[in-house]
């Protein structure tokens, strides 16, 4: 694994995210599935994961969603976030990417994507920036920009989040809602 080291490089990369895709099982959740019977599917997501999604929203993000499975869980979690795009039972990824890029009119330069499996390394390839949890699978860990310190499900969204704003300049305006006034 190499180490997520700020070069100039990437700083200048992170300055021009306007997107953040990313995969969901793995890296929105711990990557666990539970079947309680006939009702369904079960997924848990990180509260904190979801507030960092909301100040990157508050910054002038956006956020897509491409997942290889799917659900109610995940629709409902997409639709109380604000994710602009959310892709479920994707098989082949990069094409959906190309889709929603295109849908969205943002290119590649400006996207950044996290992954935590194979799956998902076709969605890195053309984006500016590439992150993953730091639970992923070696060869993503081996091909991505920044590994996260933190595990799927368990706060790394949150942590690129904040690794993007406040690389980018824009950290500041998401704390100046919660500091008070000098």
């Amino acid at each position: 694994m190499k180490d997520s080291i700020m070069t100039d490089d990437l700083l200048k990369k992170i300055a021009k995210i306007e997107l953040i895709v990313m995969d969901v099982d793995g890296v929105m959740t711990p990557g666990d599935v539970m079947y309680p019977g006939a009702t369904g599917e079960i997924k848990t997501f990180n509260t904190k994961d979801g507030a960092g999604m909301k100040y990157w929203i508050r910054a002038g993000g956006r956020m897509a969603w491409i997942t290889g499975r799917g659900g109610e869980p995940v629709e409902r979690r997409a639709k109380e976030l604000g994710v602009d795009e959310l892709r479920q039972d994707v098989k082949a990824k990069r094409p959906v990417l190309d889709e929603v890029l295109e849908t969205m009119g943002i290119a590649p330069k400006n996207v950044c994507v996290i992954g935590d499996d194979l799956t998902d390394l076709p969605m890195m390839y053309p984006c500016a920036m590439s992150a993953c949890p730091g639970d992923a699978v070696a060869e993503v860990k081996d091909y991505v920009d920044y590994v996260c310190t933190l595990p799927g499900g368990r706060g790394c969204v949150r942590e690129l989040v904040e690794v993007i704003l406040k690389n980018s300049g824009r950290w500041d305006q998401i704390m100046a809602r919660y500091l008070p006034e000098e």
